[in-house]
């Protein structure tokens, strides 16, 4: 679909109107699918964007976050936001699979002092169960399969 203009478009449009119901001031995603949705869904809302980077990529000082992979551990940072504090945060990625990367980047919205409005994917692998990983919190996914 990134490859296809008119794909890509009607995908962020749909990712838009889908996200509109959680009235989030800030679009939070995991490197590097995420980006690709986050940064242009933001525009579209007229929400702030934050980006949870891969562990090292940032200079200190940053909140940091491991969670599991199926072939190890991994890590996601961000940088201390001030302008975070008590907003609400919308997690967007591009695929819900075992939950354990967005269950990540919440407790990093949280240790920003930001509350966590939802989860926003375009598809949902729903064998695998990662919602179980989403504490109850509302979730939103365009496909599930």
């Amino acid at each position: 679909m990134l490859a296809d203009p008119t794909a890509y478009r009607q995908l962020l449009d749909e990712l838009a109107t889908a996200a509109a119901p959680f009235e989030a001031a800030l679009i939070m995603a995991p490197e590097a699918r995420g980006f690709l949705l986050a940064a242009p869904l933001a525009q579209r809302l007229g929400a702030g964007l934050i980006l949870a980077r891969k562990g090292g990529k940032l200079p200190p000082p940053v909140y940091g976050e491991d969670y599991a992979l199926e072939y190890g551990i991994a890590r996601l940072e961000v940088e201390p936001e001030a302008s975070a504090v008590g907003r609400r945060v919308l997690v967007v990625d591009d695929v819900l699979a075992t939950g354990g990367t967005v269950a990540a980047v919440a407790r990093l919205v949280e240790r920003l002092g930001a509350q966590v409005a939802g989860y926003l994917f375009v598809m949902e692998l729903a064998a695998l169960s990662g919602r179980l990983q989403l504490g109850g919190r509302p979730t939103a996914a365009l496909w599930t399969v």
